[in-house]
C-alpha cells in the first residue's frame, strides 16, 4: 500500500515547479497547432512540406535541448551550495559549448539540404520545402543560445522567466504567422515561407530578452557577477559534454525514430505525410506536459543529490511518477474522445483525417510507457547517470521501433500504421529499463 502522506510536499514542489514549465510547453503546443492549421488551410501540400521539414528540426532542436540539459544538474548542486558566481561562470561556458554545438548541427543540416534529392520526397514539395528549411537551419543557433538560459534558470529554481518569456515568443510567432502566410494588412502572402519567417524572428527575440533580463535584473546579479567574471575553461566544458552529450543522444535518437520514419511515410505519398504531420503535432501535447514534470523532477533531484539525501531523491521522483501517470490518462481520453475528428482541425482533406484517425491509436498505445521512460530519464539525469540510459534508449529506438515499423509499414504492408506499431513497443521497454537503472543506483 502507497502512502501518499510521504509524497505530499513532493507534490507540491513539483507542481510549483513543474507548471510554468507546462505552461511554456504549452506555448510551443499551441504555437504548433496554429502553424499547421494556418498552413494546412493554406495547402495540403504546404502542410505535407512542413511534415517533412518539422521531422527532421524537431530531431535536431530536440537533441541540442538535451545537449543543454547537461547544465542543470550542475546549476542545480550549485544553487544547493549558495555558490551563485561559479553558477554564472558555468552558464558562460554553456553559452561557449552550445554555440559551438549549434554551428556543428547547423553544418550537418546544411548538409543534408545540399543532398535532399537522395531522400525521394515528392517533386511537387520541393518548391516549399527548400525556403522553408532554410529558414529553420538559421534558427539553429538562437535556439542552442536560449536552452543555456532556460536550463540555467530551471537549475536556479526559478521555472517562471523562461515560462513568460517562451509564451510572448509564441505570441508574437502566431500573430508573424497570420499575417505572413495569408498576406494580412498589406503584408506579402507567403504561406509555409512565411510560417519560417515568424517562427526565426520569435525565436530571435526570446534570446534577446533573456540575454536583457540577465544583464539588467537585480534577481540575476549575484550570478552575473561570476558571469563576467569567469573565464571559459576545459574542466567546466568537460562537465556539460560528459552529462549533456549522453542526454541529447537519448533524446536525438527517440525524436530520430519520429523524424526518420517520415522518409518511410513519404514512399506513402503527400496524404500520408500530412497525416504524419497532424499526429505528430497532437502526441507532442503529452510529450511536452510530461516533459514538464520531468524538468521538475530533474531540478529536485539534482538539489537532494547536492545535499546527498537519497531517500528524497527516490521520494521525488516517484511523485512525479504519480503526477505524470494522472496527466496520461487525460491525454488518452481526449484522444479517444476526438480521434475521428481533431484532424479537422488541420485540414479539410477527409482522406487525411481518416489516416490520423487511425495513427491515434499508436499514440494512445504509447502514452504510459512514454510517461515511464520521460519519469526516470529525468531522475537519472539529477543523479548525473547518463551513459547507460544512452545506450538503453539507442538499443529501443534504433533497435526497435524503425525495424518494427518497417517490417510492419511494408513487410506486413500495413501502410502509415504499420509504421507507427514499433513506438508503442520501443518507449515502454525503455520506460521499464530506465525504471530498472534507477532502482538498483538508489535503493539502498
Amino acid at each position: 500500500m502507497i502512502k501518499l502522506s510521504i509524497y505530499k510536499e513532493h507534490y507540491k514542489e513539483i507542481i510549483r515547479l513543474g507548471v510554468p514549465i507546462m505552461l511554456g510547453q504549452l506555448g510551443i503546443i499551441i504555437v504548433g497547432f496554429a502553424d499547421n492549421i494556418m498552413v494546412g488551410y493554406h495547402s495540403t501540400e504546404e502542410l505535407a512540406a512542413a511534415s517533412f521539414v518539422n521531422n527532421f528540426f524537431n530531431l535536431v532542436f530536440i537533441a541540442g535541448m538535451g545537449f543543454s540539459y547537461g547544465l542543470t544538474p550542475i546549476i542545480g548542486n550549485l544553487f544547493a551550495q549558495k555558490e551563485y558566481a561559479k553558477a554564472g561562470e558555468i552558464l558562460k561556458n554553456s553559452l561557449f559549448i552550445n554555440t559551438f554545438v549549434g554551428l556543428f548541427l547547423g553544418l550537418i543540416m546544411l548538409f543534408l539540404l545540399f543532398n535532399i534529392d537522395l531522400l525521394e520526397q515528392p517533386e511537387e514539395l520541393m518548391p516549399y520545402i527548400i525556403p522553408y528549411y532554410i529558414l529553420q537551419l538559421i534558427s539553429i543557433l538562437f535556439i542552442m543560445l536560449f536552452n543555456s538560459f532556460k536550463q540555467f534558470c530551471d537549475g536556479t529554481t526559478d521555472t517562471v522567466t523562461p515560462m513568460w518569456i517562451m509564451l510572448s515568443s509564441n505570441g508574437l510567432n502566431i500573430i508573424g504567422n497570420y499575417l505572413l502566410i495569408y498576406g494580412e494588412l498589406g503584408f506579402p502572402e507567403l504561406g509555409l515561407t512565411g510560417a519560417g519567417i515568424s517562427t526565426l524572428v520569435s525565436r530571435v527575440v526570446s534570446l534577446l530578452l533573456f540575454s536583457i533580463l540577465f544583464i539588467k535584473h537585480s534577481r540575476f546579479k549575484p550570478y552575473f557577477k561570476g558571469f563576467k567574471e569567469g573565464v571559459v575553461n576545459k574542466l567546466d566544458i568537460g562537465k556539460l559534454v560528459r552529462l549533456g552529450l549522453p542526454v541529447g543522444f537519448l533524446m536525438g535518437v527517440e525524436t530520430g525514430s519520429f523524424s526518420l520514419s517520415v522518409i518511410m511515410m513519404g514512399w506513402l505519398g503527400s496524404i500520408a505525410l500530412a497525416a504524419h504531420q497532424i499526429i505528430g503535432v497532437i502526441t507532442t501535447l503529452g510529450f511536452m506536459i510530461y516533459y514538464g514534470i520531468g524538468a521538475a523532477i530533474t531540478i529536485q533531484v539534482s538539489t537532494y543529490r547536492g545535499k546527498n539525501d537519497w531517500i528524497n531523491i527516490r521520494n521525488t521522483t516517484f511523485a512525479g511518477l504519480h503526477l505524470i501517470m494522472i496527466i496520461a490518462i487525460f491525454v488518452v481520453l481526449l484522444i479517444l474522445t476526438f480521434r475521428n475528428t481533431m484532424g479537422y482541425i488541420f485540414t479539410p482533406e477527409k482522406e487525411v483525417v481518416t489516416m490520423v484517425a487511425l495513427l491515434a491509436w499508436s499514440v494512445i498505445l504509447y502514452q504510459f510507457g512514454d510517461g515511464l521512460q520521460i519519469t526516470f530519464a529525468n531522475a537519472l539525469r539529477g543523479i548525473a547517470d547518463v551513459k547507460h540510459m544512452a545506450y538503453v534508449a539507442c538499443f529501443c529506438h534504433l533497435g526497435l521501433a524503425l525495424p518494427i515499423g518497417y517490417f510492419c509499414g511494408f513487410i506486413l504492408d500495413w501502410g502509415a500504421i504499420g509504421i507507427w506499431c514499433g513506438f508503442p513497443i520501443s518507449l515502454t521497454t525503455l520506460g521499464i529499463l530506465l525504471w530498472k537503472r534507477f532502482n538498483k543506483l538508489t535503493i539502498k
